[in-house]
């Protein structure tokens, strides 16, 4: 049997809606999402995947709306396609990512038809407006990487929450392909933790937390979970195993260094030389 091409991989999108104006866009097997929404003028994209170069198109069925574009944080999966757009929202932190998104990847970004698109940086406290639906940008504590940004949608009760947040794992191993970062998983858990207290101080804000993988809409009870999480690794008794459980996580070069960690429904791939520095160690 023929295996399919990275096109059929990469650039195969299904959609459905989330309400009358949000749509998921879901591929690479049911792994990851892009949502898109809508207001009375304009459409927001949030991430632009692989670079395929069959997004914009596909986008553009959904709505005939203009399209408006960010990122929810500057690693491959979510930048490679920015390509297809004249110009993205990105955070101030892309810079310490860019490693990863420069890297070449399976599609050549340079054949997408803006290249060299328009960079526009924004952050805590900015607004998108989209005619009668307005998106509120949050910024993230550098944890799962350097650049996220989260965004809330009040009218629609809608956050989401980019790679910071997801129903099976979240990633705390450094993939910015920096060489000048120190990464320091202290820090890393702490601004996660103190993510995910944001997240909780203002779920009356939101019903639904919508990751960019392995879920749509999940519940609001994770945002604890990773909480105690944390907790749970400076007391020194969540749960640590070698064996990773993830056919993507296992093809990175780093697998051999990782292990999972867990408590309730929460866990994270981490280092484990560097988790084994702080676990049992209390705040």
């Amino acid at each position: 049997m023929k295996p399919p091409a990275l096109e059929e991989i990469f650039g195969s999108y299904m959609a459905w809606k989330l309400d009358d104006t949000t749509w998921c866009i879901n591929f690479m097997n049911g792994t990851q999402n892009l949502y898109l929404l809508e207001g009375e003028e304009k459409a927001l994209l949030l991430d632009t995947g692989y670079g395929t170069g069959t997004l914009k198109d596909f986008v553009k069925r959904l709505t005939d709306k203009e399209i408006v574009v960010a990122n929810t944080h500057f690693h491959p999966d979510h930048a490679w396609g920015n390509g297809e757009f004249e110009r993205v929202f990105v955070s101030k932190g892309a810079a310490l990512d860019a490693p990863s998104v420069d890297d070449s990847g399976p599609f050549d970004v340079n054949k997408l038809p803006h290249p060299n698109y328009e960079k526009v940086y924004i952050g805590e406290g900015d607004k998108i407006e989209l005619g009668g639906r307005t998106i509120e940008v949050l910024e993230a504590l550098p944890a799962h990487c350097n650049s996220s940004l989260f965004f809330l949608d009040r009218g629609h009760r809608m956050f989401f929450t980019g790679d910071d947040m997801e129903a099976l794992q979240v990633i705390l191993f450094d993939n910015s392909k920096n060489p000048n970062l120190n990464y320091n998983l202290k820090e890393r858990l702490d601004n996660f933790y103190a993510n995910n207290k944001r997240m909780l101080e203002l779920s009356d804000k939101y019903t639904y937390l919508l990751p960019n993988h392995n879920g749509v809409v999940i519940a609001k009870s994770y945002v604890q979970d990773f909480m105690e999480l944390v907790e749970h690794i400076y007391a020194g008794d969540a749960v640590v195993e070698d064996k990773l459980n993830h056919k993507f996580i296992e093809m990175d070069p780093k697998a051999p260094e990782l292990c999972r960690v867990r408590y309730k429904h929460a866990s994270i791939f981490v280092k484990k030389a560097l988790l084994m520095d702080v676990y049992g160690k209390q705040r």
